[in-house]
């Protein structure tokens, strides 16, 4: 009796050390995804910042604050990132770590990026750069949205303003997105072919990406993890 008892809690340590160590695994690779898909989100919008041939909207905006206050892009998209979080409290939203990582990581990573990048001259070299920027894009953001460590500030507020109003994401996504885009060109940011096919690829991209980079799911959640299946989330502005 006494040996099945030690053999049967033998098992039940060796399960749960397995289940842990998995868990532990299942959490490194997320944390990869997050950090690497934020990255590579920074550097593919410095692409398109290269190609001069337009930007995603929320760089635009980010572009025009730059030219009118002498900070660079990556800076401004901190402080706006920032910004926009705090518009986060009466909303109730809750952030998650890929949301407060977002806020840096992608500014440091776009600032990094023009620093390492030559200037591109010639539609020869900047064509490519910017489909280049586009698709880096989409595969940053299913890596760093399918890690589901929650949604970058502009998502949440997004997300927020539609739980507020109970109007469709559609409609505050497209709102917000001309705003910032009208605002930033005035600024003068650049708007261009760049920013229409950024618009029309992204979608396919990211969901295509999303399915490539799915974590597998744990058996428990963290308090900085978001909840939800990847394939419904907000695309990052």
């Amino acid at each position: 009796m006494c040996q099945a008892t030690t053999t049967t809690r033998g098992h039940l340590l060796s399960t749960r050390n397995r289940l842990g160590t998995s868990t532990r695994n299942r959490l490194g690779r997320r944390l990869v995804q997050l950090y690497v898909g934020l990255a590579l989100y920074g550097a593919s919008s410095a692409l398109l910042v290269v190609s001069g041939l337009g930007l995603e909207p929320w760089n635009v905006l980010h572009q025009g604050l730059a030219e009118l206050t002498g900070l660079t892009i990556g800076v401004v998209s901190i402080i706006v990132g920032a910004a926009v979080l705090l518009l986060w409290i009466p909303l109730r939203q809750r952030p998650g770590l890929g949301t407060v990582s977002n806020v840096f990581v992608v500014g440091l990573a776009m600032d990094g990026t023009l620093a390492l990048v030559p200037d591109a001259h010639g539609l020869a070299v900047r064509i490519p750069v910017l489909l280049a920027g586009v698709v880096l894009n989409g595969v940053a953001t299913g890596l760093y949205i399918s890690a589901s460590f929650g949604p970058g500030p502009r998502d949440g507020l997004m997300t927020g303003l539609h739980k507020l109003t109970g109007r469709s994401i559609r409609l505050i996504r497209t709102g917000m997105e001309v705003a910032v885009v009208a605002t930033g060109f005035a600024l003068g940011g650049t708007v261009g072919i760049g920013t229409l096919l950024y618009a029309l690829a992204i979608g396919p991209l990211a969901q295509f990406f999303l399915r490539v980079f799915a974590a597998p799911s744990a058996s428990g959640r963290s308090t900085v993890v978001a909840t939800g299946s990847p394939e419904r989330a907000i695309l990052p502005g």
